[in-house]
């Protein structure tokens, strides 16, 4: 049973424990916002095209500070760079409370509020990624990958399921403003940082245009970097319906035009699948064909969201008993993906070297923050014609056909097996 459970080894290290434990209680603010802003969208609009408009105003802040927050991030301190974007987020969370709470009903302003929250956003979570392989051993990035999805995710369910089932009663503005005083805990853990400059005569100078760019010629001479990028990819613009769900749960689950238990249940249904692929985790560590685990990963994932989408067309009005089905098909897609998440990372940070690491990580939040967001902006236009259970299904087909058709164009990704480890910075205060 040990060897089932998720390792924690790498909670021994104080600074990565302290960040992993502040966590726990910000992802549940985070989601609070996460499953607010498209409710309250679509409780001012009734549409999902406009629930999709999340996609474009947070994927071109995602494209644009994501690179340049890399190439921050392979600059400067990283720890100063994670304490500024932390200040950013609390501020900006502070700002929907208020929108929330004046009940201005301005759909352009809260996307406004959005697009500025994501560029910060962008710029904290690949530095924040970047700093792992300075604090722990090669061998333990798995292992305490793992755990930050679990807890990710675990704020994933928390947070919509008293976000979702409590937006009608509390209102937005009690969310955004928990949301802000939960942003606190994670300030003070990245205060307590060591300072991380680049470690590295190779590292650039100046985090300008050049620096981006070599970061991309860096990554396009690397197939198997590539390859984690374009399979994520695929899984998430053809695979991820969450810009759905108000509209699933309302019309398909008879729950009402802002939250509801049965949109909630669906926000947090893939996040509970991929806790329990977290707390069942113990055998990441041991994978050795870590690029085969994607593949495979991923046709779990498409597969399960295929299935998710017949099951929906049965669904109608209030017809409960499907819910469930639905339920479960889109947690064994959410245990899958974060399995394949933790192999894509580790890979990504086992394979660059430290002065690219900040660059590729921002790489990485483009593709793994901004794929969802192009499939909010699709699949909201989708839905309009052809339904929300048609474009569930077939957005899994898509998922499924394109990682074949990867997997078998790319097969030195499939082949690629885990390095040695490395070394860890330690603590003794």
């Amino acid at each position: 049973m040990r060897r089932l459970l998720a390792d924690t080894t790498s909670l021994q290290n104080p600074f990565f424990r302290r960040l992993w434990t502040a966590n726990i209680v910000t992802v549940i603010g985070a989601q609070l916002t996460v499953v607010a802003v498209p409710a309250q969208i679509y409780e001012i609009t009734g549409s999902s095209a406009y629930v999709g408009l999340t996609g474009v105003f947070g994927l071109v802040p995602l494209v644009v500070f994501g690179l340049w927050g890399g190439a921050l991030a392979d600059v400067l301190d990283r720890r100063l760079i994670l304490v500024c974007t932390t200040i950013g987020l609390i501020v900006c969370s502070g700002l929907f409370w208020m929108q929330a709470a004046l009940d201005l009903q301005n759909v352009w302003l809260i996307l406004a509020l959005f697009a500025v929250q994501q560029g910060f956003f962008a710029v904290n979570q690949p530095t924040r990624t970047a700093v792992l392989p300075r604090l722990l051993p090669e061998h333990q990035l798995p292992a305490a990958l793992s755990l930050n999805m679990t807890v990710m995710q675990a704020g994933a369910i928390a947070g919509p399921l008293i976000g979702g089932a409590l937006i009608p009663v509390l209102g937005y503005s009690i969310l955004y403003f928990l949301d802000t005083l939960l942003l606190i805990p994670t300030l003070w853990a990245v205060i307590r940082l060591p300072k991380l400059p680049p470690d590295s005569a190779a590292a650039p100078k100046v985090a300008g245009l050049r620096s981006v760019l070599e970061g991309l010629r860096y990554l396009a001479g690397h197939k198997i970097l590539m390859a984690s990028f374009l399979v994520d990819l695929i899984a998430m613009i053809f695979g991820m319906p969450r810009a759905l769900f108000p509209q699933m749960a309302h019309e398909n689950f008879g729950g009402p035009a802002g939250g509801g238990l049965a949109f909630a249940l669906l926000f947090v249904a893939i996040s509970a699948g991929a806790v329990f692929g977290g707390v069942f985790s113990g055998w990441v560590t041991r994978v050795e064909r870590q690029g085969l685990a994607v593949i495979v990963c991923i046709l779990i994932w498409g597969a399960a969201i295929t299935a998710a989408g017949v099951a929906v067309a049965f669904a109608g009005g209030s017809a409960m008993p499907i819910l469930p089905v639905v339920l479960v098909l889109l947690m064994i897609g959410g245990a899958a993906d974060m399995a394949s998440a933790a192999f894509r990372q580790t890979i990504l940070l086992a394979a660059a070297n430290d002065e690219v690491r900040g660059r590729l990580q921002g790489v990485f939040i483009v593709v793994v923050a901004g794929g969802p967001r192009i499939a909010d902006v699709a699949h909201g236009a989708a839905a309009a014609t052809a339904g929300v259970a048609l474009t569930t299904a077939l957005g899994g087909v898509g998922v499924i056909i394109g990682t074949i058709v990867a997997a078998l164009a790319i097969p030195a990704f499939v082949a690629y097996r885990v390095n040695r480890p490395g070394q860890a910075l330690t603590d003794v205060g």
